[in-house]
């Protein structure tokens, strides 16, 4: 097992943001994290990421326990996220915001094979690499702050709400790379409001609501499943 969540309990302040919960990523798999606004899925990439301590409970990656391990740590173990809002440097050249990526790392010969990489996936980029970031639309934003994430060569790459903002055929696009990046070997745990994208190319998911874990399934049974198609996929 890749990564394991085991009954954690993440707190702001008073408030209880994530009760209890339990889930697991198989190395090789997209699996699907998804729910309404406030469920606490980015709650839940922050504690992987090592950026918001747990209350309780255990964290386990490639069977080491990271619990109490620094963020910056979990990076060079494997972990790496793409966060919500795409959060990259705008001041920076495209270039510039990759080579960020790669920060971690002194295998200069692993690295140009991983940039030769990212522009296969993102040609964009490539087209790009020289403009500044902050003048870039967002779905070639999200392009590359997934590709600064894959920088990294990650074992297991966080994606939190790649599709937001983005037109119908850019996200179609990026859910296509996503398979993509998967299929070369990368694991992928995805967190999505798109229900009907994500629960489409997951291996598995996980219905969270209110911090808790309602449901689980291969991502065609949610995809299909009554309650989930009513709630997340406007389906009746």
């Amino acid at each position: 097992m890749l990564l394991e969540l085991d009954d954690i309990t993440l707190r702001y302040g008073r408030i209880e943001a994530l009760h209890g919960l339990s889930i697991h990523v198989e190395e090789g798999e997209i699996v699907a994290l998804i729910g309404a606004n406030g469920a606490g899925k980015t709650t839940t990439m922050r504690a992987i990421s090592g950026l918001n301590p747990l209350a309780s409970g255990k964290i386990r990656f490639a069977g080491k326990d990271i619990t109490t391990m620094r963020a910056d740590l979990r990076v060079p173990l494997g972990i790496c996220q793409s966060p919500e809002g795409r959060g990259v440097f705008p001041g920076m050249t495209v270039l510039e915001n990759l080579d960020m990526g790669a920060y971690t790392r002194k295998d200069r010969a692993g690295v140009a094979a991983d940039l030769k990489r990212v522009f296969e996936l993102f040609p964009r980029l490539e087209e790009r690499q020289k403009q500044i970031s902050g003048t870039m639309s967002g779905g070639e934003q999200q392009m590359l702050a997934v590709g600064r994430a894959l920088m990294a060569r990650p074992k297991l790459l966080l994606l939190d709400e790649p599709s937001m903002g983005l037109a119908p055929m850019i996200i179609q696009q990026i859910f296509d790379i996503i398979v993509e990046i998967n299929q070369q070997g990368t694991t992928v745990l995805l967190v999505e409001q798109n229900a009907q994208q994500a629960l489409a190319r997951a291996h598995r998911g996980y219905v969270l609501e209110t911090g808790r874990i309602v449901k689980e399934g291969t991502g065609q049974d949610l995809l299909h499943d009554p309650a989930v198609k009513e709630a997340y996929l406007g389906v009746a």
